[in-house]
């Protein structure tokens, strides 16, 4: 408990206060490069303001930093590096990045429960939302393929890793060196890798990409 409060509190001071400037309009060319998730909620006063959170997953062209901005009813409120955590009306909005996009961008309530912001519709992970909304069997179907996929990525990878770490000569000493039965062909490492991505993609466009997905790959 007292490290994640540790870790809470660093989070906190990453925030900065926003200068007010506008959300930038979507463009379609940012379809797998940038998140915009957006949040209404019904404030203590009575008013019902929105909040959209931004990310530019390849970095800011300045420093190359990967940042989280929430904007508030249009106007940029506050901005963190990632993982972001912005305290809100009725609890906070958490923002974390992985691999292959977003990983976490969640409305926290003060009694603990979550629910994912709302994909803009422009946007990659909006348009999987209404697949999902509109063909929820075929994106069922889209989603065990896209797990299967980087099912298969684990099961090339690793083994591979297991023999790469065994040859160290401590554990090599101690224990021994794991040899694979077969060579995998360079083909099949590239095969499996693509399909790797494409699944953690896929994943990630539904904020369900973990630490299994950065192994994958």
């Amino acid at each position: 408990m007292a490290l994640e409060g540790w870790r809470n509190r660093l989070t906190a001071r990453r925030v900065r206060p926003g200068n007010g400037e506008p959300l930038p309009r979507f463009r379609w060319w940012q379809l797998l490069s940038r998140s915009v998730r957006t949040l209404t909620l019904r404030a203590p006063d009575g008013t019902t303001p929105t909040y959209a959170v931004d990310v530019r997953q390849l970095g800011d062209r300045d420093d190359g930093a990967v940042r989280a901005r929430l904007y508030l009813d249009g106007a940029l409120f506050a901005f963190s590096t990632v993982p972001a955590r912005f305290a809100v009306p009725g609890g906070r909005i958490e923002v974390a990045v992985g691999s292959f996009g977003l990983r976490r961008c969640h409305f926290v309530r003060t009694n603990g429960t979550a629910v994912p912001l709302v994909p803009h519709p422009a946007s990659a992970e909006g348009r999987r939302a209404h697949l999902h909304h509109t063909r929820p069997g075929l994106s069922r179907v889209v989603g065990v393929v896209s797990t299967l996929l980087v099912l298969v990525g684990i099961c090339v990878a690793v083994p591979q890793l297991v023999e790469t770490i065994s040859q160290a000569p401590p554990i090599a000493d101690s224990l021994g060196t794991f040899d694979l039965p077969v060579r995998i062909p360079p083909a099949v490492n590239i095969a499996a890798g693509v399909a790797a991505v494409v699944g953690s993609t896929e994943r990630a466009l539904r904020l369900r990409s973990n630490w299994l997905d950065s192994l994958a790959s």
